[in-house]
């Protein structure tokens, strides 16, 4: 019988979690620690070698989420705990190379980019503890969770916007984004063992929402951050309704509050939009 990839590496997790070792709280600092290192290490290399660092330390960022967060993962949550970490790292990496080449600007990111990865392993070590028994945190959790998952969806937008790719590109690439990103948001609603069909199939929705809304507005002749706030806006409140529809408290209210943001957002984006053609 054939073992998993997965499986041969929960089996090595497990060998060294019988291992004297520092409590959990400290290895998520220490994890944080190297890889707010590893940001701060794609600055001090060629042009020519700080994209495949992006990709070495996305991959560094899951490998250290896994081994931090061993103990409580399980099955699908190998992707669904472990996506955000990893796509958090290369959004901050990747959004790191749009700053301004001083390090007055980018050392306040790195220290930024360490608090919040500190905070989204504390947030997916809920999750995981959480999908066993009930977690009194657990509410607190999802709002943290949310929020770094705006943050991530709107720095891969903004940089993905930044290469100027023609719209197809754009919706794919964004595409592909947003149905990760979706995918685990609306999970970790209900923390089972196994993506439901129904978050499976509504998270598709979302995504080719999504998608069409990123078609749409790549015409639009309108600076790349008003485009990507846009677009994580609009990613706001399609997951936000669907999470409040996951969980039955979609309310006449709640939809009334998240197309409200969306019709402000959209009003901004009109406002600020240079339709002579030439921004």
């Amino acid at each position: 019988m054939k073992i998993s990839i997965f499986a041969r590496v929960k089996k090595w997790l497990f060998l060294w979690s019988r291992r004297p070792w520092l409590p959990k709280r400290q290895q998520f600092v220490l994890a944080t620690v190297a890889l707010s290192a590893g940001l701060l290490l794609t600055q001090l290399v060629s042009l020519d070698l700080r994209y495949p660092l992006v990709f070495v330390l996305a991959i560094a960022a899951y490998g250290l989420s896994a081994f931090v967060l061993r103990d409580d993962l399980h099955s699908i949550e190998w992707l669904t705990l472990l996506a955000l970490p990893t796509l958090f790292t290369a959004a901050v990496a990747m959004f790191y190379f749009l700053l301004p080449v001083r390090w007055l600007t980018r050392l306040p990111v790195a220290v930024l980019y360490g608090v919040g990865m500190y905070a989204l392993l504390l947030t997916e070590n809920i999750y995981s503890v959480a999908a066993e028994r009930t977690i009194a945190l657990l509410r607190a959790a999802h709002s943290v969770g949310f929020l770094l998952t705006l943050l991530t969806y709107f720095l891969l937008t903004q940089t993905v916007l930044a290469f100027r790719f023609y719209p197809v590109i754009n919706a794919i690439l964004i595409g592909l984004v947003s149905f990760v990103l979706v995918l685990q948001s609306l999970w970790a609603m209900e923390l089972t063992s196994r993506v439901s069909r129904r978050v499976r199939d509504i998270s598709a929705a979302v995504t080719l929402f999504l998608i069409n809304v990123v078609w749409i507005f790549s015409f639009f002749p309108t600076t790349g951050t008003i485009k990507a706030l846009l677009f994580t806006t609009f990613f706001y409140s399609s997951v936000g309704i669907a999470q409040q529809y996951l969980v039955e408290k979609l309310y006449k209210k709640t939809l009334i509050d998240f197309t409200s943001v969306v019709i402000i957002v959209f009003c901004i984006a009109l406002i600020a939009t240079n339709w002579r053609g030439n921004g």
